[in-house]
């Protein structure tokens, strides 16, 4: 490699390194701009009751537990799911899959929500149920098209020297669509954190209740914090799963 080629190369490195700890910047400039904003606030008693830092909290983790749990669901069900639908004399179920979890993305997730509530009932696992189902799209597709944009040539090859199908499926196709299927996770988790909000509709908690709380009491601190802090989270969960992403993504890729 020419000295231009590697200089280029430590330069791209050296822009993704800086390029990784802006988001962890503007996470702590927003939250510090918004304890700054509400210290010099004169809230009222019902401000300072909805704002009391373990209301918060609690909020904030619910929406955590809210957010690892469905997202978790969601890989243990459309990952598989994807690689099946890519195994010979299944694939032409793939588009009636795809077009079914397309269709149930356009629902508003709001409509989801409150469908899900009339026949199974409100709670924390009911919006987990709802948000597997909403977020579940990017993570399947993306583990079709990661596997099925393998080259042909490389599994042929697989298989010439005596892999089996499961071998090959192991060591090269699944290998090979890391990084369009941990694209797709991406995209999932992000969609839960914001949909996650409207859990607080149907009684799972979440920062979803501090802003309808913000709402209900026409009260624009209380609204502005939960605001922020969800930011806050979406931000933080896009950039762990950036992370993520480098340490997964296999070397050469």
């Amino acid at each position: 490699m020419s000295t231009a080629a590697v200089q280029a190369v430590g330069a791209r490195s050296a822009a993704r390194r800086s390029r990784t700890w802006v988001t962890p910047l503007v996470v702590l400039v927003a939250l510090g701009a918004l304890w700054a904003y509400v210290g010099s606030l004169d809230l009222d008693s019902i401000e300072t009751r909805t704002l009391a830092p373990d209301v918060v909290l609690t909020a904030l983790w619910e929406h955590v537990q809210l957010v690892a749990v469905s997202t978790l669901l969601t890989i243990v069900v459309g990952v598989p799911l994807g690689v099946l639908l890519t195994r010979p004399g299944v694939r032409g179920a793939g588009a009636i899959v795809l077009a079914a979890a397309n269709a149930g993305q356009a629902v508003p997730s709001i409509g989801v929500l409150v469908i899900l509530a009339m026949v199974f009932g409100v709670g924390f696992w009911m919006a987990v149920v709802a948000l597997v189902l909403y977020a579940l799209l990017p993570v399947l597709r993306n583990t079709m098209v990661g596997i099925r944009q393998v080259d042909p040539a490389l599994t042929d090859a697989g298989r010439g020297i005596g892999m089996s199908s499961r071998e090959v499926l192991l060591t090269i196709e699944l290998p090979l669509a890391v990084p369009v299927m941990l694209a797709g996770i991406r995209v999932a988790l992000i969609l839960n954190v914001g949909v996650a909000t409207l859990a607080a509709f149907t009684n799972a908690g979440g920062l979803g209740s501090v802003i309808s709380s913000g709402i209900a009491l026409d009260r624009t601190p209380v609204l502005i914090v939960g605001s922020t802090l969800t930011m806050a989270l979406a931000l933080t969960v896009d950039w762990l799963a950036g992370l993520a992403e480098q340490v997964l993504r296999p070397r050469g890729l």
